[in-house]
């Protein structure tokens, strides 16, 4: 078997629908140039084979960590060569999984536009379908300018490899399609199984045409999913000005769910006008708890007063409600990745809320309801409740707590569920630093602040935070988590806060 194939795959040219694909070019004329095929998993990371960096792929596929040997460049977004569409980024470290034929590859600057694959933590299946994609040679091409796929389905499973057998007319993988990925086609979505290490390259131009054998062997990639994330999330938090962070806000936009395995995400906007989603992981780590970051919508955001994020009309994702600087009150459905759903309008611009709103939160406060609550602070420390928004709007409002001194006190507040009490429970940091839970606040007033459970004290560091933000991060799961920003720009969590309060403190920016 041969290493390294590069555009995987004899097979059908493609549109833009796997950008994920990336062309490795290795080296330069006087140093050898080789060339290999990749894939994007975040928007700074690519997954390849380590064999691509190898002195001699067929005795050692070793490589060491750090810049690559020879300059690499990688190109993504760009299934025909000859366009100018995409990216072309230069590879500026590397880092091998030193159990098989794979190793990361960082880029020197983020790619936009593109998606990046899916990784897959399931288990390939037997005589399963995938597809192969990569700009290797073909069958009568030896330097295409265009991406190919086929399909192929799962042979031999190993430990750190899946055979694949050629499915599609012509199948096979060629020389310049090693690193390519192997991957699932979910409706749409794109998930990675493997990456290419070896074939037989029957029926590919320059094999001796006795070679009939079209199957390779890719490295997998499911078993170690949670390493590539990891890795590829390292820098994910540490690169930002997080002292220009106006407001943090969790919820399952990206496609989560509670209980699933993908974590909540956060929606951050900047003091720019920008927004980003933070994608939550699929990993149960406390260290890195998003996978990627993804820029959202236009701008504007730097007019926004206060934003919340809940699930409003029954659905499995999430959407925002924003106060803004001018009084309006506007709703979104939904949020994901490519944007925002319609905006409807909840108040108009000079209303009351102008002057007398003060902060606001959402979660689950009404026993048994399949959509989320508002809950607002007003200046003069009442506390207000508007149940089922998405079916309600503004219009059903419930004062939890007249008028009084403490609740003017409360400095930030946000919900989740950390003594499953049932309902939403109540996070709140006051003016001293010192934070409280009210469990399972109820829609019903003279229950809704029956008990509270101090969590920090007077004067504790907490005053010095800009944010605190409940959410399943660090595990998607009961208790919750509390995300804290500080004024000094650091970010920490709190991992799995309940009613015996924290426990520990994880730095967010200087992960091991």
């Amino acid at each position: 078997m041969t290493a390294a194939p590069a555009q995987a795959v004899v097979g059908q040219p493609v549109n833009d629908s796997f950008a994920f694909t990336a062309k490795l070019d290795i080296g330069s004329q006087i140093d050898g140039q080789r060339s290999c095929s990749a894939a994007l998993v975040s928007q700074q990371w690519l997954v390849t084979a380590a064999s691509c960096f190898a002195d001699n792929p067929a005795q050692s596929t070793k490589v060491p960590a750090g810049a690559p040997k020879l300059k690499t460049t990688a190109t993504i977004g760009r299934s025909d060569l000859t366009r100018e569409t995409g990216s072309v980024v230069d590879v500026v470290e590397l880092v091998p999984r030193e159990d098989r034929d794979l190793v990361m590859a960082k880029l020197a600057t983020p790619v936009t536009g593109i998606a990046p694959a899916s990784l897959g933590f399931n288990t390939p299946v037997n005589g399963e379908d995938l597809w192969v994609a990569g700009y290797g040679r073909t069958k009568d091409e030896w330097v295409p300018d265009r991406l190919h796929y086929a399909k192929f389905s799962v042979g031999a499973l190993k430990d750190t490899t899946v055979g694949l057998v050629g499915k599609s007319d012509g199948a096979a993988v060629c020389q310049g399609d090693t690193g390519g990925p192997a991957f699932r086609n979910l409706n749409g979505r794109f998930e990675l199984v493997g990456v290419n290490s070896r074939s037989w390259q029957g029926g590919c131009l320059g094999t001796d045409e006795k070679e009939t054998r079209t199957g390779a062997i890719d490295t997998r990639v499911d078993d170690i999913a949670g390493w590539i994330q990891q890795v590829s999330s390292r820098d994910l938090l540490r690169g930002k000005a997080w002292k220009d962070a106006q407001h943090m806000v969790p919820g399952y936009f990206t496609g989560g769910s509670p209980g699933g395995s993908r974590h909540m995400d956060l929606f951050v906007t900047w003091k720019d006008g920008s927004a980003s989603i933070f994608q939550g992981a699929d990993r149960n780590d406390p260290d890195y708890p998003f996978s990627a970051e993804y820029k959202v919508g236009g701008g504007g955001w730097q007019y926004a007063v206060s934003i919340a994020g809940g699930n409003f009309t029954g659905s499995g994702t999430d959407g925002l409600v924003v106060r803004w600087r001018n009084g309006e009150v506007t709703w979104f459905s939904h949020v994901g990745l490519s944007g925002f759903s319609k905006e409807e309008q909840l108040r108009p611009a000079n209303d009351t809320w102008v002057k007398y709103a003060k902060l606001m939160t959402v979660g689950k406060f009404t026993a048994n309801s399949q959509r989320d609550d508002l809950l607002v602070v007003w200046v003069d420390g009442s506390i207000s409740l508007f149940t089922d928004l998405g079916t309600n709007g503004l219009k059903q409002e419930k004062q939890l707590q007249k008028a009084m001194q403490a609740g003017t006190y409360i400095e930030q507040v946000s919900s989740g569920e950390f003594t499953g009490k049932g309902t939403a429970d109540l996070l709140v940091r006051w003016v001293n630093g010192s934070a409280s839970i009210f469990p399972g606040v109820n829609s019903d007033p003279a229950k809704a602040f029956r008990d509270e459970i101090q969590i920090r004290g007077d004067k504790s560091a907490w005053q010095n935070t800009l944010s605190v933000t409940a959410g399943a991060f660090a595990a998607n799961a009961r208790p919750n988590d509390v995300l804290v920003r500080w004024a000094d720009g650091n970010l920490s969590l709190y991992p799995a806060v309940d009613a015996a309060g924290t426990h520990g403190e994880k730095d967010l920016l200087k992960q091991p």
